[in-house]
């Protein structure tokens, strides 16, 4: 497919800046990719939409996610752990103010990491950069990776523990540039930008479709015998750049980190068996599952990196349905939704939630994809 395909507009006012108060009560959009319906609002037992004391249809929120379940089934969450990435510095001598993205750690021990910076073209190799006003946090430029990558060396001489406590209590949640570009990340961002499952540290980006499942909500799906199965993949900035090709099979995906271990096969493959549902909760999930599949059907274990980059068409071995956001034209994400629901499906879903006032991005909306 063309990349043009994925064009429609969007909104600036409809893009969430903020989480929704209660992280289950976002709208919800049902996709039926079988069926091609498409369901927005809460019904009574005859399927009419039920109103609100203004005769407007009610729509359905995050919760009514568990009428589509039942014992047995299984959602597959991503337990990635965010961290504080983003770091805004100065530069030795000029005081010119630089935004510093940790992506990864390269080296314990040498206190190596793989960053972006911002702007790019002040920052050469033997700079110095300064994080406190104590002086106390510097780092060293020794080596430029991409044009706005470099590798910094940090200057803290303590126990490596100490030191990462200091350098991510100077960061802040790295939300991506569509909101802070609105507005400064606040603290309680940092605990938003998290799903209550995360587990192992590693991402620079949440997996959105996560963040909204509540204790509560999570709670309710044990009670009805609902299973709970965890891989993790550390979610990078990939899915947030621009694609520059019109030929989607001419773009490449940056690299992340995955792991799949036994008891994650052992609850999926154990559902599939008994003929259950399978939910993948994120495009994350997707991608990491769809890397770890066997040519059986049945999920692997796994551990090492993957590039994959699904759009349409495409044809799925292991979820059956999939929980997503609305995000922005030309994503990615978009694209990887459009390939799991059908195309022309969840763009008619996408046009129907720009109509309707739907929150696009990872703080906005969600739909639930289910093949029926």
């Amino acid at each position: 497919m063309k990349l043009s395909q994925f064009k429609f507009k969007l909104n600036e006012e409809q893009v969430a800046l903020y989480p929704s108060y209660h992280r289950d009560e976002c709208r919800l959009m049902i996709i039926h990719r079988k069926s091609e319906k498409i369901d927005m609002y809460k019904t009574d037992e005859n399927g009419e939409p039920l109103k609100d004391e203004e005769g407007n249809p009610i729509f359905l929120d995050f919760r009514n996610v568990l009428d589509y379940f039942e014992e047995g089934d299984t959602f597959v969450f991503n337990d990635t752990k965010v961290f504080p990435a983003r770091l805004y510095g100065t530069k030795e001598k000029t005081d010119a103010k630089i935004e510093v993205f940790l992506l990864r750690e390269l080296n314990e021990e040498m206190r190596l990491w793989d960053v972006l910076v911002e702007p790019a073209r002040k920052i050469r190799i033997g700079n110095k950069l300064f994080f406190d006003d104590s002086g106390t946090m510097v780092a060293e430029v020794i080596d430029n990776t991409t044009s706005r990558g470099r590798t910094l060396r940090f200057l803290y001489d303590c126990p490596h523990d100490e030191f990462k406590r200091e350098l991510y209590a100077l960061g802040e949640a790295p939300l991506p540039h569509y909101i802070v570009d609105h507005r400064e990340a606040k603290e309680e961002d940092m605990e938003a930008f998290q799903c209550i499952f995360a587990k192992n540290e590693g991402a620079v980006t949440a997996p959105a479709s996560g963040l909204h499942f509540s204790r509560e909500l999570m709670k309710r799906m044990e009670i009805r015998g609902i299973n709970f199965a965890y891989i993790t993949m550390h979610c990078a900035l990939g899915n947030f750049h621009d694609i520059e090709v019109e030929d989607l099979t001419k773009h490449k995906m940056d690299n992340e980190q995955m792991f799949v271990e036994a008891e994650a096969c052992r609850i999926v493959n154990d559902t599939k068996a008994s003929g259950h549902k399978v939910c993948a909760v994120g495009t994350s999930v997707i991608k990491a599952t769809e890397t770890a599949v066997g040519t059986d059907g049945l999920l692997k274990e796994y551990e090492g990196w993957t590039n994959k980059f699904i759009f349409p068409p495409y044809e799925f071995k292991l979820a059956d349905c999939m929980v997503g956001n609305f995000y922005h034209p030309y994503s990615t994400l978009l694209m990887s939704e459009c390939a799991f629901g059908g195309y022309d499906l969840v763009m008619k879903a996408y046009d129907m939630a720009s109509e309707n006032g739907y929150r696009f991005g990872c703080y906005g909306d969600a739909m639930l994809i289910l093949d029926d």
